[in-house]
């Protein structure tokens, strides 16, 4: 039986979602609650993987039962897979920083990572005009300037489609730059903040946090709109372009097809992730 998991979590105790022996991360607090549950060895399997201090809302992943998970399941008080995530929440105690928000039996042929289409994030930053607010302090960036949300609105909008990211990502080796960047845009919230809302079929490491440096580098003067497109071109990463801190980022949606494509769509994936180590 594989089972959907939607969670949520504040990132900033945790030194990101992977695994990694004596670190704190979201992959192993929540393999211990779930073991406790259902004993055994959880592997849970995510849509993205989000590094230390980023933050998710509507992060999905997947967990595949073995048959003595799935009996101890059906003799526990959390006797389905919809109220798996009650009992879990409860293992994780009060106020926990990371909580499963649903589980459910997955659609056949559903891969958190695999058959997912896109995800989306959004950034947010305290400026001069909005002003600090300590109560934001965990989500939000502070850049020490007055931003011209309009100029970077216009520069996040000059990079959408698909192109080879690499002057905005972490270089890893054998892993592909080229992305398709579905939509991107900035507006100030009702409190003034700055919120960047970013969709892509998917991103390569520090991405987002790289365009989201070179957009409040056009609000503070320091680029022109043209310029974050020109660094895209040149396709090397320049010092004027800061990774922004990681407290901003939220994985705010992960999109995938209807039912009856996510088999495909998971195996078009897995091909072409083939062809990139290849």
């Amino acid at each position: 039986m594989r089972l959907r998991l939607d969670l949520a979590y504040d990132g900033t105790a945790f030194r990101g979602w992977a695994r990694q022996p004596g670190l704190r991360t979201v992959q192993g607090t929540l393999e211990a609650a779930i073991a406790r549950v259902l004993g055994g060895d959880p592997q849970l399997v995510v849509a993205g993987r989000t590094d230390a201090g980023v933050h998710a809302s509507g992060q999905v992943a997947h967990l595949d039962l073995t048959p003595a998970q799935q009996e101890r399941l059906a003799k526990s008080r959390a006797a389905t897979a919809e109220a798996l995530a009650a009992r879990v929440n409860g293992v994780l105690g009060p106020y926990p920083d990371v909580a499963l928000r649903r589980t459910a039996r997955a659609a056949d042929g559903f891969d958190a990572r695999f058959s997912a289409v896109w995800r989306r994030y959004e950034y947010r930053i305290a400026d001069r005009e909005s002003g600090y607010d300590p109560l934001e302090r965990v989500r939000t960036t502070t850049v020490k300037a007055a931003l011209d949300v309009a100029a970077m609105d216009a520069a996040a909008r000059s990079l959408i489609g698909l192109h080879d990211f690499a002057a905005y990502c972490k270089w890893r080796e054998g892993a592909t730059t080229i992305r398709t960047l579905l939509d991107f845009g900035w507006h100030r919230d009702d409190r003034g903040i700055l919120v960047a809302r970013v969709r892509a079929d998917a991103f390569c490491h520090s991405m987002v946090r790289a365009l989201v440096g070179a957009c409040a580098a056009v609000g503070e003067g320091r680029l022109e709109v043209a310029d974050v497109a020109a660094i895209r071109d040149e396709g090397v990463r320049t010092s004027e372009v800061k990774v922004l801190a990681a407290r901003g980022l939220t994985l705010t949606e992960v999109g995938y097809p209807a039912d009856d494509q996510l088999a495909a769509r998971a195996e078009q994936t897995r091909a072409h992730r083939r062809l990139d180590a290849d």
